[in-house]
């Protein structure tokens, strides 16, 4: 079976750089969809696309029912399933326009790739998010500990995110002139911060337990002070590889970030796992934030405020997204409305 198509690769090429150029996609998202598209040329044997058929759609909804996560070796998730299908589908939609492709991939044929409406539904159906509460969170961080630079870093990580509900990736991606401790805010630059949709605004520390406020300052004035770390380094940066005798070893912090947010996220589940608790995300601290600000606002104008520095432009999209109400909260709400 052939490995490759050449022509295959070219209109490839082709449609991930207009994902680029023209649909605005980020370099994240190209990577996923080539490895879609990859991942469905070799569930077809490599077939040029010029010889697209609708039966195509259907081998590979029966390829994807067979696969299993490269990790957890469990059956794809339909959330996972559906995304793959409307990737491909949405390829094959752009080639239908594409000179060359006009007459042999027609817009109907790509419709086979569409989802059941079952499983669709079921891929986008809102879950309840688990969170941590403020004293699980309190609890996981007084467990790191803090002897050796990197320790201190991963403490401080967990600060930050208490501090500012700051998105991992964003995190990841900070220097120290993000940074104004005596403002007490950081600054998510959306051209140089990986912010989500590349939207720019300040986020001001929310009031929590001091003990975070403090780790996180010390932290920096470490990195300032000591390591003689300037503007342009990293606020968490990566550690660097040593060669020893031995083979290799932790060589110390480097002044680089991480290139994606695998470690943040690995810093937090240990964190609470170390603490013996459910391993949480780093995302779920904004929901954890978002129920702190529902009980500490008064007003309209502070939970728009407070919805604005976890970078929502709406207040809705803070209450939709981290404060959603069950069937049976909504039912006793209402009914305490009365009495």
């Amino acid at each position: 079976m052939a490995q490759f198509h050449a022509e295959n690769e070219r209109i490839k090429r082709r449609y991930l750089g207009w994902m680029k150029e023209a649909d605005g996609k980020d370099e994240s998202t190209l990577d996923q969809v080539a490895a879609f598209l990859r991942d469905f040329e070799m569930a077809l044997g490599c077939k040029p696309f010029k010889a697209f058929h609708r039966d195509w759609a259907r081998r590979y909804k029966t390829h994807l029912d067979k696969c299993r996560h490269h990790r957890t070796g469990k059956p794809l998730s339909l959330t996972t399933r559906d995304a793959r299908l409307r990737q491909v589908k949405a390829f094959f939609k752009w080639l239908a326009s594409q000179p060359g492709y006009k007459s042999r991939v027609s817009f109907a044929d790509v419709e086979y790739f569409n989802n059941t409406a079952k499983d669709a539904r079921a891929a986008h159906a809102q879950r309840p998010i688990p969170y941590p509460s403020l004293e699980q969170c309190a609890h996981a961080f007084r467990q790191m500990p803090s002897d050796t630079e990197t320790e201190r870093r991963d403490r401080a990580i967990f600060a930050a995110l208490m501090l500012t509900g700051a998105r991992d990736g964003a995190l990841a991606s900070l220097r120290l002139r993000h940074v104004d401790l005596a403002e007490g805010k950081i600054i998510q630059d959306g051209r140089e911060v990986r912010t989500k949709g590349g939207k720019s605004f300040e986020t001001w520390f929310f009031p929590v337990d001091q003990m975070y406020r403090e780790c996180f300052e010390d932290w920096v004035r470490e990195l300032r002070e000591k390591r003689l770390h300037g503007p342009a380094d990293a606020l968490f940066p990566k550690v660097t590889i040593a060669r020893t005798a031995q083979g290799f070893a932790n060589g110390g912090l480097s002044r680089e970030p991480y290139a994606n947010a695998q470690t943040i996220r690995d810093v937090i589940k240990t964190a609470f796992r170390n603490g013996g608790m459910e391993e949480f995300t780093p995302h779920s601290f904004r929901k954890t934030l978002a129920f702190l600000g529902d009980g500490v606002c008064d007003t309209m104008e502070a939970r728009k405020a407070w919805s604005q520095n976890l970078g929502h432009e709406h207040l809705a999209t803070t209450v939709s997204a981290y404060m959603p109400v069950s069937r049976e909260r909504q039912k006793f709400l209402i009914s305490n409305l009365s009495s």
